[in-house]
């Protein structure tokens, strides 16, 4: 279905076949059919990699395979396939980036530990310990701690996640194949799943695909988020492309011939094709450039693969002689690499009908490069392909970095912000130079205090003042490609001022100045530390005296990964963790060394004593089963309004908190501490008590595609309905989704829901969620 062919697509079957029809040149790995013979997808694997290693022994791959087949039978997937359909698409992912045999087997295994009997040792003694290394390192993964917040628990995985990619590499790029055939299926999974998964691809996986260098997989990646992010955006744009398929064809065909007379003509032997630009690409540039597909021109580019970087200056001069270059637009990243290994001429031209069209121009070994990345690393030692382009210190020196924020963040959250952040903001560099000529490479807009910590802590720490190109600039000079850097340091400074953290770009500065008044103040902290553990045990009603022993102590030190109790002190009085988390895990770790049945006599008796028959008594809208003139008060967890159901939870010494029955702190409350919670249920006139004016505060999360006036739309929403906002948080993530979250005050949970459809409606919004703790 081309061109004049392609009438008005009347549903979303009809638009996912013609979204199978568009056929995008090096577009990511190549896909399985569904509902697939097992054995047929196995010869499909084996077919695979004997294509770039055909004197393979085979048997350790097929030994895998059969085992995988064993251990997952009776399994089935939510699509109704049998489960082992999904290890062995995992695998041939793998093969398709050219791997190793043991990171193969460990595609086909990765489940095996986790959702069978076998364990990682029986994987050692059957294949090897490598093999069962890896298996081991994927199953941790997928191992997370519940008891926790949501961001949390991803904080906790992106952690397990580095470290398991310090051991081996190869780890994460199983993972990325298991993530990527999760995606390709996600169409099974509910449609809420389906957002949280797209979501979370979008902001850690493909971001770090992009970062490991490994293009195929991140193009599939970033389409598929898109896909049920923003379906109707998604299959928009499908029709569009799709419609101006037979016309963009018949152009590009014209400039690949062009272009390969000239090259052959100035005695270039290279392979010249086009390549269609993605979906995800081309919604993004939509978006940031307030422009229609119609006013797009450059959809694609023309690609030139040559034999050595001489032939791809010599080609560029071709290029440029043949079609005017736009000035600006040419960038040279084989002198100066992105981080990610990748190297490539690129520019930007005017066509012959005056439309502009990218040109890249790279060698064989540097496109090998950019479709592989750090996999490039893992192919079989024996096919002698030669060294790689860069080196494997430089290729892994911001995994190095990010391993150095483990051991230095406590806190999750921070963790988790700080590696989005780098992640997001790798992708747009500037390249600098050093007053010796060497080149360092920041996130787009860095200040020469980005630079000093680059180059050294103790440089950015003594940093008084900088110079680029020999004059003097302020410290928030923004830094320009091709600039020459010097930074000047005195002994006699004080260290880093907290107005730097407002000014610098990178992660890494962040990291070392937040470190530096971490270190400087660590005696103050401690002791303010001390005050609030002690103060928080009081309020719980804890004998911190018998909670604070090194048994106890030790749980939170290998909780948080600190190095002594003083860390944890000086954490908790920094505010890097909260002391009533410290508090609840050692208590708990003590009542479990001191099993008393937890009563809650105390509390009844004012109503067993009174002779009288307990009438349920309402507080704050609430009616508290069996307890008599009870102190009530709201989680801030989950934030529950008239309409929700609901659940009471009896705490030590400040009545009951009210929770609702979906928050995850009540879902995942440890079995000895269930047996306190209590029948709780809204008033009958809670709802009316809400039409009069009273309000309970609550809050949403909620998701959209950046753009101007978006937090307008929203906010008008409020101030037509009359309901006062208490705050207002928003980010923006590096691909343009924007993250808002308001806290209000509300009636009940019908003027919430109301409220809710309305803000989805609202153009760019993706989704809107309650918190659930």
């Amino acid at each position: 279905m081309e061109g004049g062919d392609i009438m008005a697509v009347q549903n979303r079957d009809e638009l996912e076949k013609l979204e199978n029809n568009i056929a995008f040149e090096s577009q990511g790995v190549i896909a399985t059919a569904d509902f697939v013979d097992p054995d047929e997808l196995y010869k499909e694997l084996i077919d695979r990699v004997r294509k770039y290693h055909p004197n393979t022994d085979i048997s350790m791959i097929e030994k895998g395979y059969n085992l995988a087949h064993k251990a997952h039978e009776g399994q089935v997937r939510k699509s109704g396939e049998p489960y082992i359909i999904h290890p062995l698409c995992v695998a041939i992912i793998l093969a398709d980036l050219e791997l190793d045999k043991e990171t193969i087997v460990a595609g086909l295994l990765h489940d095996v530990v986790e959702d069978t009997i076998y364990t990682k040792e029986e994987i050692a003694a059957e294949f090897s310990d490598e093999v069962a290394e890896l298996v081991d390192g994927v199953t941790k993964l997928g191992q997370l701690n519940y008891d926790a917040d949501k961001v949390e628990i991803q904080a906790e995985n992106l952690r397990k996640m580095f470290l398991a990619m310090a051991k081996d590499i190869r780890v994460i790029l199983i993972k990325l194949a298991d993530r990527l055939h999760n995606m390709r299926t996600l169409k099974y999974m509910r449609p809420e799943k389906q957002k949280e998964k797209a979501r979370e691809t979008m902001e850690i996986y493909a971001p770090l695909a992009q970062r490991l260098g490994i293009s195929k997989v991140k193009i599939e990646l970033d389409d598929l988020s898109l896909k049920y992010l923003e379906p109707d955006a998604y299959y928009d744009l499908v029709e569009k492309i799709a419609l101006r398929k037979s016309q963009r064809t018949e152009y590009i065909n014209s400039l690949v011939e062009d272009v390969s007379k000239h090259i052959k003509d100035a005695e270039i032997d290279a392979e010249v094709y086009g390549r269609a630009k993605h979906f995800f690409s081309i919604y993004k540039k939509m978006v940031n450039q307030h422009k229609t597909i119609d006013q797009i021109y450059d959809l694609f580019a023309v690609r030139i693969i040559v034999d050595s970087i001489k032939d791809c200056y010599a080609a560029l001069g071709v290029i440029h002689e043949m079609y005017t270059p736009i000035p600006g637009r040419f960038k040279d990243y084989i002198a100066m690499p992105k981080p990610n290994m990748y190297q490539s001429l690129h520019t930007t031209v005017i066509g012959p009908n005056g439309a502009p069209f990218e040109i890249q121009i790279r060698t064989y070994e540097m496109h090998r490069t950019s479709e592989y990345g750090i996999a490039a690393h893992w192919k079989y030692k024996e096919s002698g392909e030669g060294s790689t382009v860069m080196g494997e210190e430089e290729k892994l020196s911001w995994l190095r970095e990010i391993l150095e924020w483990q051991q230095e963040i406590s806190d999750n959250k921070e963790f988790s912000s700080l590696l989005k952040s780098d992640l997001n903001l790798f992708s747009d560099t500037v390249f600098c130079f050093t007053p010796s000529g060497d080149v360092k490479n920041l996130p787009n807009g860095s200040t020469p205090i980005d630079f000093a910590y680059a180059i050294h802590s103790a440089v950015g720490n003594k940093m008084i003042g900088a110079k680029v190109n020999g004059k003097l600039v302020p410290i928030d000079y923004v830094i320009q490609n091709g600039d020459r850097i010097e930074i000047v340091t005195s002994q006699n400074t004080n260290g880093p001022s907290r107005d730097w953290l407002s000014i610098v770009k990178s992660s890494q500065a962040k990291n070392k100045i937040n470190q530096w008044f971490r270190s400087q103040s660590k005696d103050e902290n401690i002791a303010k530390g001390k005050e609030l553990l002690i103060g928080s045990a009081k309020q719980k009603g804890v004998d911190l005296g018998d909670i604070n022993k090194p048994k106890y102590q030790e749980i939170i030190i290998n909780k948080y990964g600190f190095h002594s109790w003083e860390d944890c002190l000086a954490a908790v009085g920094q505010g890097a963790i909260k002391e009533g988390a410290v508090i609840n895990r050692m208590f708990s770790a003590w009542q479990k060394d001191h099993p008393v049945k937890v009563t809650d006599e105390e509390i009844l008796a004012e109503h067993s004593g009174s002779g009288k028959e307990a009438k349920p008594k309402s507080k704050n809208g609430i009616t508290v089963s069996g307890l008599y003139d009870v102190s009530v008060r709201f989680s801030k967890c989950c934030n529950p309004v008239p309409g929700d159901e609901i659940v009471g939870f009896v705490t030590r010494g400040r009545g009951v908190s009210i929770h609702r029955t979906d928050c995850i702190n009540m879902i995942n409350l440890p079995e000895f501490e269930k047996e306190r919670l209590i029948e709780a249920e809204w008033a009958r006139d809670a709802e009316e008590d809400g039409k009069k004016g009273g309000v309970y505060l609550t809050e949403i999360n909620i998701y959209g595609n950046n753009r101007t006036g978006l937090l307008v739309d929203i906010t008008r929403i409020f101030t037509e309905r009359e309901i006062d906002i208490d705050s207002i948080h928003s980010k923006t993530s590096k691909q343009g989704v924007a993250t808002i979250t308001i806290k209000f005050g509300t009636q009940s949970r019908e003027q919430l829901r109301s409220l809710v459809e309305k803000i989805k409606q609202v153009e760019s919004i993706i989704d809107v969620e309650r918190p659930r703790g």
